[in-house]
């Protein structure tokens, strides 16, 4: 059971039950890029923090949905790939040196006697922390799936809800459903890589970027791909292999569609999971910060960073992640230094960040 971090603080028998378990000083829930920027950000202040995410590998959406897709909205990086924005990141806060718990989700927070929280993760690793930050995201998400009886058993041989290794559909004929814009730019990417490329879609209106629309219709004029509207009902298979799909149509009218592989994009089904159990106040699945000063919840020692969070004004922009995990920084330091003045030092000219970057010092004449 997960116990609220507003209720009474833990008991004794339940802190003894976290005797052995980590000690840190703060902990980070999520490793996408906002999650990664907040170990920068913290290590400036000398302060270690554990980063926690359910995916089996860091980067979140950037690197699960689209590791190709560009990014051009990076302050001085005119375009990179998610992949190339999460290594990045990785090796700025190489210096800082974060424990990293992957494939695990954190199931319960409560707040100690002596103000530290205690945090368990679905796994069984257990720390006890002085502050949390949230940097979810969404929240934990998966792929909406496609309705057809039975055709989950191709999942993840030729039937894909992502695309983690473009060159495996090189050469194949392809079908992807859907009509938002992962859907289009896969079909638009895939067009002279793939021996064939469908976009098949229920209406005739789409959700995704005009400009891609105009430019998958252009395509399909110029006989190069296919638009089918219409829904997948049913499959064939031959010696244990997706053959073909049937494919109804407004009009009723059921085709069969031959096929090597099958890309599904409905959009992603976001979800809190137990964080909506810790006592923090929610507002439509995100989680509200008292002020924008120090991006803290409504419990004390527990900030929220990035899409996770909302106040007025919130922008969902990774850069605006950037910009709150800098000040959620600065407002946690005092419950790790409560002693300790924090003075804002700039990393140019600042000596002591510097050592703790592990570069020279620059000597200007």
């Amino acid at each position: 059971m997960t116990i609220s971090p507003t209720q009474e603080a833990g008991t004794p028998a339940a802190n003894s039950a976290f005797a052995g378990a980590i000690d840190t000083d703060a902990v980070i829930i999520g490793a996408g890029p906002v999650g990664l920027f907040q170990v920068f950000e913290l290590g400036l202040l000398e302060i270690k923090a554990h980063v926690i995410d359910s995916l089996p590998a860091v980067g979140g959406q950037c690197v699960e949905l689209y590791p190709d897709k560009p990014i051009y909205d990076i302050p001085a990086v005119p375009v990179c790939t998610g992949q190339e924005l999460t290594d990045n990141l990785l090796k700025q806060i190489e210096p800082f040196e974060p424990t990293f718990h992957l494939s695990q989700e954190v199931t319960l927070v409560q707040r100690r006697e002596d103000n530290r929280f205690n945090v368990e993760t679905s796994t069984g690793t257990r720390l006890v922390t002085k502050t949390i930050f949230i940097a979810a995201g969404v929240g934990s998400f998966q792929a909406r799936t496609i309705k057809v009886d039975g055709i989950e058993r191709f999942d993840g041989s030729q039937l894909h809800y992502r695309v983690k290794d473009p060159a495996i559909f090189t050469g194949k004929n392809i079908i992807i459903c859907g009509g938002g814009d992962s859907a289009l730019d896969w079909a638009l990417n895939f067009v002279g890589k793939a021996e064939s490329v469908v976009l098949l879609h229920r209406r005739e209106d789409f959700r995704a970027a005009p400009a891609s629309v105009a430019k998958m219709k252009a395509l399909c004029e110029a006989y190069e791909m296919q638009l089918i509207i219409g829904q997948v009902t049913g499959f064939d298979e031959r010696d244990g292999q997706l053959t073909e799909v049937k494919v109804t149509g407004a009009d009723g009218v059921t085709r069969r569609v031959p096929l090597d592989m099958l890309l599904v994009f409905f959009g992603l089904s976001p979800k809190l999971g137990p964080i909506a159990e810790w006592g923090l106040d929610i507002e439509r699945r995100q989680l509200k910060v008292v002020n924008t000063e120090k991006f803290e919840t409504n419990v004390p020692g527990i900030f929220a960073v990035g899409d996770i969070n909302t106040y007025p004004g919130k922008k969902k922009l990774i850069l605006s992640g950037f910009h709150e995990a800098a000040l959620a920084a600065f407002g946690a330091a005092p419950y790790i230094f409560p002693d300790k003045k924090i003075h804002m030092q700039y990393t140019t000219t600042s000596p002591k960040l510097h050592k703790i970057l592990g570069v020279e010092s620059p000597v200007f004449d």
